[in-house]
């Protein structure tokens, strides 16, 4: 990372920037680096920064800096480097970006920093595993051109991404997850590093097994989404073949999903993120896939990426208190949602954990606190609904519709709450212009 930092503050500068609050318990670690390494000699206005610091302290200072900051990198090396000395802080890092502006070129810069060379063998360490556009490349098809029976799907057995993939019994880990996603099935020979698919029909009113079928690009997709899932859940559970990875990047898992689907992705791998103490960060472009990761994601560091075309420099700008994104662009989701008549079981997964945010702002101890009463106020009927279809499994590729009466249900929850806590009715006017976007 290229070091820019001031040799000298005035006084006031200083002042200002040691008294500067950060919302994080690193902030008195950071006042002692700027004590320790800029003084002010008896009668001078100005704190000078001391001669002789190594370049550790001053790669720190200006970490520091661009914390607090101005965030402004020359390259997105720079920038993956600063992810890196941020995730020693930090546990989460949800990046939106548009596209174009260089999100997968930045998970590869991320994941190329922890690769070393060892010794005269030529072999890579890793520190990464990353789902990007490149992780699809780790698989590809032998279709059998000269006979057209035996299609197989081969992976790319020297990756890392593959590492003993027969002794972890990879299929039972796949499995539960496509299963829920996708009607095929599949079958591994780990001998011949190649995947083969089958699909049970029903033809003449019996199920006949269709083995070798070519499954379609989208189911494609699935399958190495599902095959990714498993392996994040072998380095959660910390199986020794994976005990290499330090970080997880996940670049665009939801580029060729469409809307239904994208809240039940963001919410799904959100949950697959917490409780573990393995570092994530997650980068999109998709505005309503950042919003309910920012939103489900705990002190996660919410980020948006930006390049300047004329200096070809990167800023990153905290999206936090950005009225563009989160929980309103989520409530304006829901209520479209909830006006089309387009609700599906995962919507209520989503208005929960508004309300829950909601109800901790307020300084309630429970969601139910929030939400509206029935007819009897003795008896929270609408509690209790969101209770019991907030819990269901998540459904990416097939999702679920609602029964007529849970929409009925949940339009009455979303509009008594919309109401009761006066949201900005132009927040869901179609064509409405967030106030503070850039």
């Amino acid at each position: 990372m290229s070091i820019n930092i001031p040799s000298k503050f005035t006084k006031e500068e200083f002042n200002k920037l040691i008294n500067k609050k950060l919302n994080n318990d690193n902030f008195q670690q950071y006042k002692k680096i700027f004590n320790d390494n800029y003084k002010k000699p008896k009668g001078s206005v100005e704190y000078t920064l001391k001669d002789g610091l190594s370049t550790e302290v001053l790669t720190k200072i200006d970490f520091i800096l661009k914390r607090i900051g101005d965030k402004q990198f020359n390259s997105l090396k720079e920038t993956a480097e600063y992810f890196r000395m941020l995730l020693d802080e930090k546990k989460y890092i949800v990046l939106f970006a548009y596209n174009g502006t260089g999100k997968t070129r930045l998970s590869v810069e991320f994941k190329s920093l922890g690769q070393q060379l060892i010794g005269d063998t030529g072999e890579k360490t890793a520190d990464t595993l990353y789902y990007n556009a490149f992780t699809e490349d780790l698989f590809y098809w032998d279709n059998d051109l000269e006979n057209d029976t035996d299609r197989l799907l081969r992976l790319n057995s020297s990756s890392r991404f593959f590492a003993g993939l027969k002794e972890l019994e990879m299929e039972s880990r796949i499995r539960p997850l496509l299963h829920r996603y996708a009607d095929f099935d599949f079958f591994i020979n780990y001998e011949n590093s190649a995947i083969s698919f089958f699909r049970n029909v029903l033809i003449s009113g019996a199920t006949q097994r269709v083995d070798n079928i070519k499954i379609s690009r989208g189911e494609e997709n699935i399958f190495v989404w599902c095959f990714f899932l498993a392996v994040v859940q072998l380095v959660v559970d910390k199986v020794e073949s994976y005990n290499w990875v330090k970080y997880i990047y996940v670049d665009d898992p939801i580029s060729s999903l469409d809307d239904n689907n994208v809240i039940a992705v963001a919410s799904h791998l959100a949950q697959l993120m917490s409780g573990n103490d393995v570092k994530v960060i997650v980068s999109s472009h998709h505005t309503l896939f950042f919003n309910v990761l920012c939103n489900e994601i705990n002190n996660a560091e919410q980020l948006f990426l930006q390049k300047n075309a004329t200096s070809g420099t990167y800023v990153l700008k905290d999206t936090t208190k950005t009225p563009f994104f989160h929980h309103v662009a989520l409530l304006k989701e829901l209520k479209k949602a909830s006006d089309l008549g387009a609700l599906y079981t995962y919507h209520f997964n989503v208005l929960r954990n508004i309300i829950e945010k909601t109800a901790s702002f307020h300084g309630f101890a429970h969601f139910s606190s929030c939400i509206r009463k029935g007819a009897d106020e003795d008896e929270p009927i609408y509690t209790r609904i969101i209770n019991l279809l907030s819990h269901g499994n998540y459904s990416l590729f097939d999702p679920k519709e609602m029964v007529e009466e849970n929409k009925e249900h949940f339009k009455n929850i979303l509009n008594n709450f919309l109401d009761d806590y006066n949201f900005n009715k132009k927040l869901f006017e179609d064509n409405q212009v967030q106030e503070g976007r850039e």
